[in-house]
């Protein structure tokens, strides 16, 4: 695709915009950007609506644009549940964690770990959280980037992962507090150019495969020509879908049934909203109020994002299915093989001069917010809970600050390097998910248990984060058609059930000096934000009730 001349001055205005006005938010704290505290979590000195912001722009990357676009061509709005799912997960983590985070003064995951349990689970763990960001997630994300925007702008692939990686690191080195108000610019063309995206691709649904009434019959025709599209609870055996390599394969074993509901699903979105360094990192340097609005005004932003990621790629789906345009057809098959991640990127080729250019923008501001987010916590973890406490344990702020800076730039190389070994698998999001899954069941484990139950102690901490992984495999492995979702669900109950067991054997565990001290009151919530609580478990009771 070659950019018109107004797509790249749209793009320009982007580019330039998001990078002044970090630089204006760089420069106007300059003098305390040799604060540890303020370069890894700004400090306090990020509003309600920025924390919500930045979970949002931090989360929408390129796993979601492409990955879950792919999906929606794949498997239709089912996959709509990681996103409608996570908004009833953000509600959980305002109420329940956030309250346990900023009393016991938690700054990063690992030094929860530390405090609660000992050194070696959180060193374990810090190490695992530091491999899993880089050689899964920030090479995901570099991965499917490069991949959209090679299949957009018809330039190799390594110049448009470089581009993307150079633009990332110019945000990420002015620390989290660039990172979180750049975040909201990020969401402006994020949401702008994904809502613009939807509308054209509803249009060009009624215009190529109805009688070009407008957005409205493109809907219906979605429902009309991919019924099976529209069920957010899967059957087994009910059909098959591209698996990306060439075969068909049954999307219950993505998305399990009532699973969805009542198993996985929850392991996955607890771990990744309330015990990710990633997502907490925004809330944590901010009071409890601040903190729980941001990440309640974040539940409300991802109601609307299957609209933008999921719907396009149904729309797609069916003009694929219908043969309804040539180009889609050429770009979705590749040496014979549909791949349902070229989806979005398709699609966008497909809109008019001008909106290519905010399309353009939309997905790259996804993709650097995220590469900028997961780098920092890349950062933060190895500087404070690896370099500070082993390395140079008399490291001052400026060190730290200077050692941080040097970690982002390496992990860009690490996952730059192996981003391209990426292409043997078939849908990306997939991939995230299930591998990201070896590791969650245990995270989740430790956390709750470390936060409800008093006897938790150390030992078992530590089984529970040496079994995750290997157990995982061997299910894996061993019962190949368990689909991942239900596999981290048995994986979680034992890594529970290995934390009561070393907890109720220690009879020192009775009168833990590290369990923390819970009480009800600190998780009463006002007036206001239950109102808002039940706004949102309101409009998901009626998503899932339509759309079952």
């Amino acid at each position: 695709m070659q950019l018109a001349t107004q797509d790249l001055l749209v793009f320009l205005f982007y580019f330039v915009l998001v990078s002044m006005y970090g630089y204006w938010i760089y420069q106007k704290k300059k003098n305390t950007q040799r604060d540890s505290k303020d370069f890894f979590l700004a400090a306090g000195s990020l509003t309600w609506w920025a924390i919500g912001a930045s979970l949002i722009a931090s989360n929408i990357s390129a796993e979601q644009f492409v990955g879950m676009g792919g999906s929606g061509f794949a498997l239709g709005i089912g996959i709509a549940s990681y996103e409608w799912m996570a908004a009833a997960t953000l509600i959980i983590v305002a109420v329940f964690f956030m309250p346990l985070y900023l009393k016991n003064k938690i700054y990063t995951m690992p030094q929860f770990l530390r405090q609660r349990y000992d050194s070696r689970v959180s060193t374990i763990m810090a190490v695992f959280w530091l491999l899993l960001y880089v050689l899964v997630n920030l090479t995901s994300i570099i991965y499917l980037g490069a991949q959209s925007l090679q299949n957009m702008l018809q330039v190799p692939f390594f110049w448009c992962a470089l581009g993307l990686v150079i633009f990332a690191i110019f945000i990420t080195l002015g620390g989290m507090r660039v990172i979180g108000y750049t975040d909201v610019i990020q969401v402006f063309f994020l949401v702008l150019g994904g809502l613009a995206t939807t509308y054209l691709a509803l249009h060009l649904v009624s215009e190529k495969v109805g009688t070009g009434a407008g957005i409205i019959e493109g809907f219906n025709l979605l429902k009309q020509k991919a019924p099976e599209h529209f069920h957010m609870i899967f059957q087994q055996g009910k059909y098959s879908v591209h698996d990306g390599q060439g075969g068909m394969s049954d999307p219950w074993n993505q998305l399990p049934g009532l699973a969805v509901l009542i198993g996985g699903m929850w392991i996955a979105n607890l771990s990744y909203w309330g015990c990710n360094q990633y997502i907490t990192q925004r809330a944590l340097g901010a009071n409890l109020p601040t903190a729980r609005k941001g990440l309640l005004f974040a539940a409300f932003l991802k109601l609307l994002m299957p609209v933008i990621v999921v719907l396009p790629g149904i729309a797609c789906y069916v003009l694929f299915k219908e043969h309804a345009d040539p180009h889609i057809t050429n770009s979705i098959v590749e040496n014979g093989i549909v791949k349902p991640d070229k989806s979005y990127s398709t699609l966008l080729n497909l809109l008019p001069v001008g909106l290519k250019g905010l399309a353009f923008a939309a997905l790259t501001a996804a993709i650097v917010a995220s590469l900028a987010g997961k780098s920092n916590s890349i950062s933060t973890i190895f500087s404070l809970d690896i370099y500070k406490r082993f390395m140079n344990k008399n490291a001052d702020d400026k060190t730290l600050v200077r050692t941080g800076r040097w970690v982002v730039i390496a992990a860009f190389a690490v996952a730059l390097a192996i981003a391209p070994a990426l292409k043997s698998f078939g849908q990306g999001f997939t991939y995230i998910q299930e591998f990201t899954g070896f590791i969650s069941p245990g995270i989740l484990a430790m956390f709750l248990m470390g936060f409800f139950w008093k006897r938790s102690n150390s030992n078992g901490a530590l089984a529970a984060t040496l079994v995750s992984i290997p157990l995982s495999a061997l299910l894996k492995y061993t019962i190949p058609s368990l689909p991942f979702m239900n596999r981290m669900g048995y994986v979680f109950l034992a890594c529970v059930l290995l934390i009561l067991f070393f907890g109720l054997i220690d009879p020192k565990s009775k009168d833990n000096p590290k369990a923390l001290e819970v009480e009800r009151s600190m998780f009463k919530v006002s007036t206001g934000f239950a109102a808002g609580i039940l706004l949102v478990l309101g409009i998901l009771a009626a998503l899932y009730i339509a759309y079952w």
